[in-house]
């Protein structure tokens, strides 16, 4: 599949460059926009694949990092591919694994052919490159298979931006002939996507974007945001590209987790987001409401003998009471932790349902300004990220 086959645009927004689409996957579509959350191991922590389909998830997030370490690409093709090893029957998007190449192993030396890496499992050397990158996202089974880049943090050189920059693209352009003689050598029909980088540097986002557009690729990712950036830097970043990706195309902003951040990406023209901070709180006790976050933790949930949040359809909320959950949570019991992440999962899909029904009807400049009331000013509690 390349662009249009990929995605299609189903009502753009009244007012702004929100739009409401449809990713076409090989294991079927996905409405957009759309939050998947993230799967790190072949699992999204604690919550197992039927559990998220009942909280009404369309699209999960799997690591390439983690799964080229551990279990590895052989044993997984061995079970039949990532969907058969985690029971999960939905469309699955890989990441290549750079950002974790980055941000997690403890020695690492990056060269125009890959990254040499030291793997936190065990310690052994590893070869990260375009080709390995791309051969391990086939061997998943991947639905949607990203591009092998560079992702640096914030704050950043020019000089180390402009590095990435030249490195992702050449990466990229090798990713995309693996892809293609994949798809030739097997006949299987899946997708691609590109990852623009550039830190804050509007121009080398620029400049890193006319070289991607080259390629035929399914989608467009902004990679390298929510790394450190103040919100304002990274709204101007996504509003300068905004306006110049294809409308046709998918564009997907990494690592985006926080409703306000979400609501206000979507507002941007945005289609797909993905991040580890509805899981990661829950394990720590935090959860989401309408109201904004909520401390399962806290004195006042001691003797509270009603749902999490009134009127939420998830499991927790319809079987037990957020006194139960702070109970469990105190006690180390890893029940809470599951109790709590079903919650923030199914909020992140009612999220994304009144988002898309917002636009549906014109609204979501209403719903825009009370997600920036309630979550806006809770910004630092938790950072995002994949």
């Amino acid at each position: 599949m390349t662009g249009a086959a990929a995605f299609t645009v189903l009502q753009q927004a009244a007012s702004g460059p929100a739009r409401l689409g449809q990713l076409n996957t090989p294991h079927g579509p996905v409405e957009t926009p759309q939050f998947m959350p993230v799967g790190t191991r072949a699992c999204v922590r604690t919550l197992a694949a039927d559990e998220l389909a009942e909280a009404g998830v369309r699209i999960i997030l799997a690591n390439t990092y983690h799964l080229l370490l551990r279990p590895g690409p052989e044993l997984i093709q061995q079970a039949g591919g990532l969907h058969r090893f985690m029971g999960w029957a939905g469309p699955i998007l890989t990441d290549s694994g750079g950002f974790q190449v980055f941000s997690l192993a403890p020695l690492r030396r990056v060269s125009d052919e890959g990254v040499l890496f030291r793997s936190h499992v065990d310690g052994s050397l590893q070869w990260l490159t375009p080709r390995r990158a791309m051969e391990a996202q086939w061997a998943f089974g991947s639905d949607v298979s990203m591009v092998l880049d560079e992702c640096v943090g914030f704050p950043a050189t020019r000089t180390q931006v402009e590095q990435a920059v030249r490195r992702t693209a050449q990466w990229a352009r090798e990713c995309v002939a693996v892809f293609r003689e994949l798809v030739e050598r097997h006949g299987q029909l899946r997708l691609v996507f590109a990852i623009n980088q550039g830190g804050v540097f509007r121009d080398l986002r620029r400049r890193s974007l006319e070289e991607l557009l080259e390629l035929p690729v399914d989608g467009l990712a902004v990679g390298g945001l929510s790394v450190g950036e103040p919100k304002p830097l990274m709204y101007e970043v996504l509003e300068e590209l905004q306006a110049l990706l294809p409308p046709e195309r998918p564009r997907y902003v990494m690592g985006l987790g926080s409703p306000d951040v979400l609501v206000e990406a979507v507002a941007r023209g945005y289609d797909l987001f993905d991040s580890v901070l509805p899981t990661r709180m829950a394990r720590h006790g935090a959860v989401w409401t309408w109201e904004g976050r909520r401390s399962l933790k806290d004195a006042a949930s001691r003797d509270r003998h009603e749902p999490i949040e009134e009127g939420c359809d998830c499991y927790t909320c319809r079987r037990f009471t957020r006194a139960y959950v702070r109970h469990l949570l105190k006690s180390g019991e890893v029940l809470g932790m599951r109790l709590a992440t079903v919650h923030n999962v199914r909020f992140m899909m009612r999220l994304m349902d009144r988002v898309r029904q917002a636009i549906r009807q014109g609204q979501l400049e209403a719903l825009r300004e009370e997600i920036a009331l309630r979550f806006g000013s809770q910004a630092g509690k938790e950072a995002d990220g994949t």
